[in-house]
């Protein structure tokens, strides 16, 4: 599991105008939309953006298992590569990649919203809206858009919108039960048009437990959304949406190659616990909660300009704990040695197991907002976009009692392990405050009817301003980066049934906060904290084409990136903590072909079929200490060359199902290409009734969905990875010592049965 505390929140404006209403359009009615399909029937959004766009509609997501997070939702998706722990979403520890780029490179946005740690990158789906609120997630696997509100994005960008409120009044109930004693209940309500206001909301809750799938443990996840939204006449749109968790998720161990083999699906935590236990299940329990709101205007101020603001301000707690033993004495405080021994509750021969804390507190908010002019044959965009937040971490201890269960498993600073001296007992201690400030410009020029010209720039600043609490050389952190990101991409349709697109897109990302602060180690400096490490900058085109038929839709998108100091996520071992980290792994230089095919042979009926084909290569030697790794045209870690996807949807109105296969090729995990993870395929089902005509009419539907139906025992992804996983000798004849990756053991099969009334 990462373990990162990654608790975003997020709020915004709390009022909204009293407004008349306006009926919502009808919804759309395709299940996986290969967005730029047009079709006479109107199962497919007409779509002329310049890039590669794909979408799940709520349609689809109503079909599968009601506790899969957005990152599983999109897996049939070209390009999508997910790595999931567990069966239900439920752990956070899961990755995404893009063209095999990383999930810490991928912008992700709900209600216009980012949704991204600002100090790390990643983004938590665990924690995201739940999928019965969802009305679509779009991913474009190529960029972010130039109005995004997030940092880093060359891994493209993932976005979810969720559901209007209805027009009218009712309310609709999930209950499910399924394999490892799943329980959950969701329950919505819509009050519909509120008097003559205008307004409609929908607030909705949701209670799940599940236990672990491998080893000792359980999962428990208390969810709340709800949007209030205000329309009136000429597109004019206000909304506020909330979005608040509280989890408590049991970790899986990610094993060597080794501990798999040796161990496999065995690999897990402890069940029981005893005197200097500390892999025991209760130590890796982390809590969390957080909330993200989000406030989206549109405003057509005449007919030929328009406005665009997202408000949004995010909060979230957690802990990301582990086990570890502690002495009494011996102890380090920064570079400081303790004179005087600590008191440790349960201490035995004046050692004693204790939890470790690794804990998060963040805040975060910001604003976004875009001018949109027409202007003959140019329509101009002009905006800003504001982010400040705050990021306080702590690497605690805590006392664990005689049966194993820790005192206080939030790990709470004020609650923690003290000196003699009272100070707080920590391995990292810092708070961080970053700052963006961004302005963009666009110009989308309507050369003929048929041929459109984007381009576009924008400048982003980012500072991080720090303070390592911990005693030591090192007091105050600080870094500034500007970046220029310019772009341009053409759009040309042949006919009304055919496009041709391309683009050239740029982007950048600094280094995570961690890179920042010094680590210690018996009272030396282990990890020196620099802000020397470079930005990573890329440059990347795709030429894509599109077809709209009747009944058929498809789109093939050739694309080629090239990265300067390519920043790679990996997770570190910080003290006992687990700490996402980056490795500045020097340049990379891919491309490949993402082509997804939609077949509608019918009314009701659907077949998607999807792949990638990506050639990724490192283009520089490693530097490892004072020499360097032979790693000039290795493959790239977590880049499998190929991916298939292939579903299919049924709906006649009383019977309903969804079927989806993903097979994923080979993915290495280090850079010198000495370990690796052979290719695994997964496949879902899902079947369903309507009962409504058979009852009184109201919406009653009874599915069952299979998940990881043929259980394959397979490592799923790469969790962290290294340079050389056997010794390497360097260009300059050092011996460089080999360090194993570890990996992600794939969830295995689960069965889930829902029925879903409306009243």
């Amino acid at each position: 599991m990462i373990r990162r505390g990654a608790l975003l929140l997020s709020a915004a404006w709390l009022a909204l105008p009293m407004v008349a209403s306006a009926q919502q359009a009808g919804d759309a009615l395709s299940d996986i939309r290969v967005i730029g399909h047009r079709d006479p029937e109107g199962l497919l959004p007409d779509q002329t953006e310049p890039k590669a766009v794909s979408e799940i509609s709520s349609d689809f997501i109503v079909k599968q298992a009601p506790t899969l997070n957005a990152f599983q939702l999109v897996n049939l998706l070209p390009g999508a590569n997910v790595a999931s722990s567990d069966p239900y979403g439920l752990s956070t520890s899961s990755s995404l990649t893009l063209r095999g780029l990383g999930q810490d490179q991928i912008g992700v946005l709900m209600e216009g919203a980012p949704q991204n740690d600002i100090g790390y990158y990643y983004a938590y789906p665990s924690q995201f809206a739940d999928p019965g609120n969802v009305r679509r997630v779009v991913v474009a696997q190529g960029s972010v858009d130039l109005d995004s509100p997030t940092v880093g994005g060359a891994g493209g960008l993932l976005s979810l919108t969720l559901d209007d409120p209805k027009a009218t009044r009712g309310v609709l109930a999930d209950l499910s039960l399924g394999s490892y004693d799943l329980r959950r209940v969701f329950v919505r309500v819509d009050t519909g048009t509120i008097g003559g206001s205008g307004l409609k909301a929908f607030v909705s809750y949701s209670n799940t437990r599940a236990d672990n799938w491998r080893g000792p443990g359980y999962d428990t996840r208390q969810h709340v959304d709800a949007k209030l939204l205000g329309e009136w006449g000429g597109g004019n749109r206000a909304s506020l949406a909330l979005s608040y968790n509280d989890a408590n998720s049991s970790s899986y161990p990610s094993p060597t190659l080794a501990d798999w083999q040796a161990r496999g699906r065995g690999f897990n935590y402890a069940a029981r616990y005893g005197p200097g236990t500390t892999d025991y299940w209760r130590l890796y329990r982390a809590p969390f909660r957080n909330l993200y709101a989000s406030a989206p205007v549109h405003l057509v101020l005449n007919d030929r300009l328009t406005l665009d603001s997202t408000t949004y301000l995010q909060f979230g707690y957690g802990n990301s704990p582990y086990g570890t033993q502690l002495a009494t004495t011996g102890n380090f405080l920064g570079n400081e040695a303790l004179a005087e021994p600590i008191a440790l509750p349960g201490a035995v021969d004046g050692v004693a197991t204790v939890l470790g804390n690794y804990t998060g507190d963040q805040m975060r908010t910001g604003e976004v907002a875009k001018l949109i002019i027409q202007a003959g044959m140019h329509r101009l965009t002009a905006g800003l976009w504001f982010d400040y937040g705050t990021d306080r971490v702590t690497q605690t201890y805590g006392a664990v009692g005689a049966d194993g269960s820790p005192a206080d498993p939030w790990g709470f600073p004020s609650r923690a392990i003290r000196t003699a001296d009272g100070r707080l007992l920590a391995y990292e201690n810092q708070r961080t405050v970053t700052v963006t400030k961004s302005f963009f410009l666009a110009d989308s020029i309507a050369l003929a009817p048929r041929l459109t010209v984007d381009i576009g720039f924008k400048g982003v600043n980012l500072l991080r301003n720090g303070h390592n609490y911990l005693p030591g050389p090192q007091s105050r952190v600080r870094r500034d980066s500007f970046v220029a990101l310019p772009r341009a991409a053409v759009h040309y349709a042949i006919d009304d049934r055919q496009q041709l697109f391309a683009n050239v897109t740029t982007n950048f990302r600094t280094p995570n906060e961690f890179t920042l602060y010094n680590s210690y180690d018996g009272g030396l400096v282990s990890t020196r904290g620099t802000d020397a490490v470079k930005n990573e900058y890329s440059v990347s085109q795709e030429l894509g084409y599109r077809y709209i038929g009747p009944n058929l839709s498809a789109s093939v998108t050739g694309f080629h990136y090239k990265f300067r100091n390519r920043q790679l996520a990996t997770v570190v071992d910080n003290g006992g903590a687990l700490v996402n980290s980056t490795l500045n792994a020097g340049g990379q230089t891919s491309y490949g072909v993402d082509a997804e095919i939609d077949y509608r042979p019918v009314k009701g009926v659907s077949v998607y079929i999807s792949g990638e084909y990506l050639r990724a290569r490192i283009d520089d030697d490693l530097p490892v200490g004072d020499d360097f790794l032979p790693t000039r045209g290795k493959r790239a870690v977590s880049s499998p060359t190929l991916q298939f996807g292939a579903g299919g949807t049924y709906d006649d109105g009383h019977l309903f199902g969804s079927i989806a296969g993903k097979y994923v090729g080979r993915q290495y995990a280090t850079f010198m290409n000495d370990e690796s993870i052979g290719g695994y395929a997964t496949l879902d089902l899902a079947i369903g009734v309507h009962l409504a005509d058979w009852i009184d009419g109201k919406r009653t539907d009874l599915r069952l969905n299979a998940i990881n139906v043929t259980d394959p025992h397979v490592l799923a992804g790469v969790q962290s990875v290294s340079t050389n996983a056997r010794d390497a000798v360097g260009r300059g004849g050092t011996v460089i010592a080999g360090q194993a990756p570890a990996y992600y053991i794939g969830g295995g099969a689960a069965v889930t049965a829902t029925l879903s009334r409306a009243f």
